[in-house]
């Protein structure tokens, strides 16, 4: 199998859809030997921060001088960035070589009648048998959805289980309660096995707290008021944890809770874990290098383009403070572009009042919410509003009516930001 016909392969299992649950993952990593259960994984839940978290301590451990993997999906600008190892995208070959063994175990499933696994179940196992076969001393495995019934929650015996923030969102399939959804989340808690969870709400806390009890999981409450003199602009954020100094590089006010996660995370890993290198030396450093791809990223100067894949009530509150503090008296344009599935009304009552003007899109994904009908939601708070017909074609547009000293801000679903940063790249090479 080639690349190419794996990825097709892939594709073709979209029409299969979502279906929560383990039955079929633990049938399908039964057939692959169960592999999953040979690798050391750090396993990230939660609703906000999960991507965030784990480039913070998947970078930390690299500068220790580990062997990392990482599996993190949907991916924004290469397929393949969704399994990586030590900061390279599983080769073409690789991908083919397990997607092949992978489907092989698929076919054996379906000709007894089993149902034919999800996408994310296959892309998930091919993850597995790729990191069984190419040894790595921690794996960043972050939800896909839930925690509970996603398939990444095969895995037992975690070396330790992150819960990032936890807010509304997914409540078709979680929950429409903050503790019925955090029960999905702590799913991913398992007996003995350390837990660490960002600061949450009361009614959150509660049931992490309830969970972790019942089956005997120390848990860690990271606590970002540990983190002092806090400062955030373009550059990223300076802080003090315990009088330590801290330079951050990625952007936003979201990254406090995210990084008070990721030290609390790196703590127990180097105390509990047998992490001994994640020195706080290595630590800092790291924390100086982490990017982490379409979250409040800039892309282009004059004029200043960010992506941001805010795309949740609370996420669209953190960001609408970091675009408060880094854009005062700045004119802003926005294209948005959001899943039918998400509270957009609440995202954009949120984050319109500081744009000048809105240019709405479609994702491409079949969750997509119509550009049309975004438009007309967004018509409710402000009186500059375009459905447009393609991402690039709003970026074009929003590249016209921008002067050097404008924003273009452009957030919502990652599944469209790619198109934005490609039209960018082209714009820029056709001026030069």
């Amino acid at each position: 199998m080639t690349y190419l016909e794996a990825l097709e392969r892939v594709e073709e299992t979209k029409k299969y859809g979502s279906v929560p649950g383990l039955e079929s993952i633990t049938e399908l990593m039964h057939r692959l030997g169960d592999v999953e259960n040979q690798i050391p994984v750090i396993h990230i839940g939660g609703t906000n921060g999960k991507g965030s978290v784990g480039a913070m301590v998947e970078q930390a451990l690299r500068q220790a001088g580990y062997m990392t993997g990482r599996y993190a999906s949907p991916a924004v600008f290469e397929y393949r960035e969704m399994i990586q190892r030590n900061g390279q995208l599983i080769s073409e070959e690789d991908f083919a070589d397990c997607a092949d063994r992978v489907f092989a175990a698929c076919e054996e499933m379906t000709a007894q009648g089993l149902p034919h696994p999800t996408s994310f179940e296959v892309e998930t196992a091919i993850a597995f048998v790729y990191f069984a076969a190419m040894p790595c001393d921690a794996v960043l495995l972050e939800v896909g959805m839930g925690g509970r019934l996603d398939a990444t929650n095969l895995i037992n015996k975690p070396v330790c289980s992150v819960i990032t923030t936890i807010s509304m969102d997914h409540m078709a399939f979680l929950g429409d309660s903050l503790p019925s959804i955090a029960m999905e989340k702590a799913g991913i808690i398992k007996r003995g096995c350390p837990v660490v969870s960002a600061m949450q709400k009361p009614e959150v806390l509660e049931v992490i707290h309830e969970r972790a009890a019942t089956l005997a999981a120390p848990l860690w409450i990271a606590d970002p008021q540990e983190l002092t003199d806090c400062v955030y602009d373009l550059r990223g954020m300076e802080f003090k944890r315990r009088g330590i100094p801290y330079h951050l590089s990625l952007v936003g006010s979201a990254q406090l809770q995210n990084v008070s996660c990721a030290l609390q995370t790196l703590e127990v890993l180097q105390e509990d874990c047998g992490y001994e290198k994640l020195t706080v030396e290595n630590v800092s450093q790291a924390m100086a290098k982490v990017h982490w791809p379409g979250r409040f990223e800039v892309i282009k100067e004059d004029p200043l383009v960010v992506i941001d894949g805010a795309h949740n009530e609370d996420a669209a509150l953190k960001l609408r403070k970091t675009v408060e503090n880094c854009f005062t008296n700045r004119r802003i344009t926005y294209i948005i572009g959001v899943l039918a599935d998400k509270e957009y009304e609440k995202i954009l009552q949120i984050m319109l009042p500081l744009a000048e003007r809105v240019y709405t899109v479609t994702p491409n994904s079949p969750r997509a919410l119509p550009a049309e009908k975004l438009a007309e939601a967004a018509a409710h708070y402000h009186d500059q509003v375009i459905a447009v017909d393609s991402p690039a074609e709003a970026y074009r547009m929003a590249r016209q009516t921008c002067n050097e000293e404008n924003v273009i801000l452009a957030f919502g679903s990652l599944s469209y930001l790619k198109e934005i940063v490609n039209e960018s790249n082209c714009s820029e090479q056709l001026c030069q």
